[in-house]
């Protein structure tokens, strides 16, 4: 009987291999931040490697992310992380929501809960594991660019529209 179980679930594991979800790897940086924003070179560096994963249209994926369901998971994980942000369409949205994007990031990064612990654990992603010094260089830069967002724009314009409650 537990034999039976065994082959059952080893043949259901095999049939999952072939159930994959789409791969996370556009080349389109047409709306990246990179085309509006200026990125020193050091953060540009501590954002592919501690960031781009879960938060571009280009993700670098471990070998682990070849096996079912650990790919499900990391789909979606990924999908979150870009729904939250997504460097790679950054410029496609609202200025008053750029204004704020860079706002949560200089917060989340600021706080430690970028990158996630659960990314950085185990070490699966040391690279991803950032300095103080690399943190303060994120802060600085989002810092400054919504500093020359506010000298480029109007006030008002920086400001996000209070959401309309759903009924």
């Amino acid at each position: 009987m537990i034999k039976k179980i065994a082959l059952g679930l080893l043949a259901i594991l095999v049939m999952i291999q072939f159930i994959r979800p789409e791969k996370n790897v556009s080349d389109d940086r047409t709306y990246d931040i990179s085309t509006a924003y200026a990125i020193p070179d050091d953060v540009a560096n501590t954002l592919e490697v501690a960031c781009n994963d879960c938060h571009s249209n280009k993700t670098r994926y471990p070998w682990y992310a070849e096996i079912q369901p650990v790919a499900w998971f990391l789909d979606d994980h990924v999908q979150d992380g870009k729904r939250h942000l997504n460097f790679s369409t950054f410029t496609k949205l609202p200025i008053a929501v750029q204004n704020h994007k860079l706002e949560e990031t200089l917060e989340m990064v600021e706080a430690g809960e970028m990158p996630l612990k659960s990314y950085t654990n185990f070490g699966l992603h040391p690279e991803a594991k950032i300095t103080y010094e690399q943190r303060q260089a994120i802060i600085q830069w989002a810092r400054a660019q919504m500093d020359t967002l506010k000298a480029n724009y109007p006030a008002d314009s920086l400001k996000m529209k209070p959401r309309k409650p759903t009924s």
